[in-house]
């Protein structure tokens, strides 16, 4: 099976990189460093990553052959949503540790209609889109950083993950 264990560290455009291959995928997905998938051919691949690498869409990564493959964000079904207090919104959603993206005068959260409710109560305007979803990766992006014993870490957590195996030191306050 093809493996796909690292992302080419150059900026895409920065130079004529050969693209072999397309790799399709939703955020969720995009932010595992172990999955079974394949490649928009349908072509078997494992993604094999560091612990808390997150792709982008854009972004290249190579595979064990030798191929480099272009990931590209999946459409999906997303809150779009504007208000002249966004900063006030995203504290709200930011408190519950909920993935944003943040556009120029927009946030987006994958769609939940709970937080929806919250948001319009708060007198947001929410519209539902289908776009790639590209939240702040947040101040710990990277993977260093560890859970605290609460469960809470500053990085985008995969909430249908229960399995903390990653608890390799203790944080000391």
């Amino acid at each position: 099976m093809l493996e796909i264990k690292a992302k080419l560290k150059v900026a895409h455009g920065a130079y004529k990189v050969e693209v072999k291959g397309q790799l399709k995928l939703p955020f969720d997905s995009r932010q595992k460093s172990r999955l079974r998938t394949q490649l928009v051919s349908g072509e078997e691949v494992a993604l094999l990553l560091p612990r808390g690498e997150i792709l982008r869409g854009g972004d290249l990564v190579t595979a064990s052959d030798g191929r480099v493959i272009e990931v590209l964000a999946e459409a999906e079904k997303l809150l779009h949503i504007e208000s002249a207090s966004l900063a006030k919104l995203a504290y709200h959603l930011g408190n519950r540790h909920v993935p944003v993206q943040v556009g120029q005068a927009f946030l987006r959260i994958a769609e939940d209609h709970v937080l929806e409710e919250m948001l319009k109560k708060l007198g947001a305007k929410v519209s539902r889109v289908e776009a790639p979803f590209e939240p702040e990766a947040g101040a710990y992006a990277g993977g260093h950083h560890q859970h605290d014993e609460m469960g809470h870490g500053g990085k985008i957590h995969d909430h249908g993950d229960h399995d903390h195996h990653d608890h390799d030191h203790e944080h000391k306050h």
